[in-house]
This record gives C-alpha cells, sequence and structure tokens, in this order.
C-alpha cells in the first residue's frame, strides 16, 4: 500500500494513483501540505530546519514521506516538497526534493531540477519523475 505528502504537486501525485485500475487495493490516500504550519501540524514536520530552507529541503522530503506512511500506516510513503514557479526563495530556479520510504527505510531520494517554464507543466514533470522512481524502487 502507498501514501502520498505533497506541497509543490499539489495533489497531481494522489490524481495520479487514484486513476489506475484497482486504486483501492493499494492507494491509502494523501495529504496536500502546502502551508508550512500545516506541514508542521498534520505531518509532524520539524519547524526550526523546515522555516530555515522554506520547507524545500531532502530533509523535510524525508519527514513528510516518513509521517505520511506511519499516519495512513501503509507501506510505502512519497513525500515531494519544491517550487513551481521562479521566486526569490529559490534563487529562481525550480527544484524539488523527493523522499520514498518502505517501512522505516528510505529506499529513493533525490532532487528533480525543472527546466524553466511554471506550473502545470513542472508540477507533471515532478509527477512523472516520482513515478518513474517509485516504479524502479519497486523493481529493485
Amino acid at each position: 500500500t502507498i501514501s502520498v505528502a505533497e506541497s509543490v504537486t499539489s495533489g497531481l501525485l494522489q490524481f495520479a494513483f487514484s486513476n489506475t485500475m484497482d486504486t483501492i487495493q493499494f492507494f491509502e490516500g494523501g495529504i496536500t501540505v502546502y502551508n508550512p504550519n500545516q506541514k508542521f501540524r498534520l505531518l509532524n514536520v520539524e519547524p526550526t530546519h523546515a522555516l530555515a530552507v522554506n520547507c524545500v529541503s531532502d530533509k523535510v522530503a524525508l519527514e513528510l514521506a516518513t509521517n505520511v506512511r506511519n499516519k495512513f500506516t501503509s507501506d510505502y510513503g512519497i513525500g515531494i516538497t519544491g517550487y513551481a514557479s521562479a521566486v526569490p526563495e529559490s534563487d529562481y530556479r525550480l527544484f524539488a526534493f523527493y523522499s520514498i520510504v518502505n517501512k522505516e527505510r528510505e529506499i529513493a531520494a533525490g532532487k528533480l531540477d525543472a527546466e524553466p517554464s511554471e506550473g502545470i507543466g513542472v508540477q507533471l514533470y515532478y509527477v512523472s519523475e516520482i513515478l518513474t522512481h517509485f516504479l524502479k524502487a519497486l523493481k529493485n
């Protein structure tokens, strides 16, 4: 089973998982936590580090993945956080961090760099990459 915690992809990863055959057999659900306070309150993201990095780091992605897996009691958890718009906080770059955990172990993680476009195209790119990395991790 799998559960998802996402920020930058705004629910598109949950949408992708919920639109497959036999979704009910493996998809436990997900949560979109866009606001830092919701990341802290709902998914126990550690605030000091998260605020220092605008909630975008490999550590925050791991906390999202681990804590959503625990909350939904699923076998796998995926967390993603990043930027889909070029903003000063990201040095006008587009990137995201993701983490995939199985039980208590991180099985895949990384940074995704996006091409200089914005919005839905960047978000769909992140979703496609996450699904690819998740499938590769399952095969390994």
